[in-house]
This record gives structure tokens, C-alpha cells and sequence, in this order.
């Protein structure tokens, strides 16, 4: 009984099971947990930067006419003002997509990366 409390058996605990224990799981957590937790964090990010751009609400209002102008100059014109905003927008939102998949990619190729970094200077300096 006197044993388990005891600095050495705590030391030894703490360094066998919980740093070894976690260098061991962090690449099943990585490919598992943590991978899932990116992938939600990317689609959440390009759904809030659909709702900054409100792209929604210019795709539902493309056919209202601006500033109460109902003639058809007005029409018109507010038409093209829209579709060149929702044709920006949608241009953005398309940017920020692809930004957000090349760091989801880069979640999932980095750790491989590194090994094989790692490996390849293990040999290197071996020789």
C-alpha cells in the first residue's frame, strides 16, 4: 500500500503511462478524433463565411428591384448590380473554400510529412 504512493511509483506512472501512452495514441487520435473534429471546424467556417457574405439573401432578392424602382430601367438595373455582386461573391466564398480544403489536406498529409522527414534524415545521418 505504501508502495502506490510513493514519488517513484507516481514518477514512473506519469512518465510509462501518460507521456508514452500519448505519443503512442496521438496518431490513432490524429486520424480519428482529430480528424473529425477538422473536418467540422472546415465545414463551419465555410458556412459562416457564407452567412458574412450573405449570398443567400442576394440570390433570394436577385429579381427585387433597388430603391423601390419599379420601371424596367430600374429593373434592369438592379438585375446586373445583383448578379455582379452574387458572381463576387460566390467568387470569395469559392477562395475561401479552397483555402479551407488545402489546410484540411495539409492536416491530413503533415504528419506523414514529418515521418518521413524524420526517417530519411535518421538515414542520412547513419551513413
Amino acid at each position: 500500500m505504501r508502495a502506490k504512493n510513493s514519488l517513484t511509483y507516481s514518477s514512473l506512472k506519469f512518465v510509462l503511462i501518460d507521456l508514452i501512452g500519448d505519443i503512442l495514441y496521438w496518431p490513432i487520435w490524429w486520424y480519428s478524433k482529430g480528424l473529425v473534429q477538422t473536418g467540422l471546424f472546415c465545414l463551419n467556417e465555410i458556412k459562416s463565411q457564407y452567412q458574412i457574405l450573405g449570398l443567400g439573401t442576394w440570390l433570394k432578392n436577385i429579381f427585387t428591384p433597388m430603391f423601390g424602382q419599379y420601371d424596367w430601367e430600374g429593373r434592369i438595373i438592379s438585375f446586373f448590380a445583383r448578379l455582379i455582386q452574387i458572381i463576387a461573391r460566390t467568387a470569395l466564398l469559392i477562395t475561401w473554400t479552397i483555402v479551407i480544403l488545402i489546410l484540411f489536406l495539409a492536416w491530413i498529409i503533415l504528419p506523414i510529412f514529418i515521418f518521413y522527414q524524420i526517417t530519411e534524415n535518421i538515414i542520412f545521418l547513419s551513413k
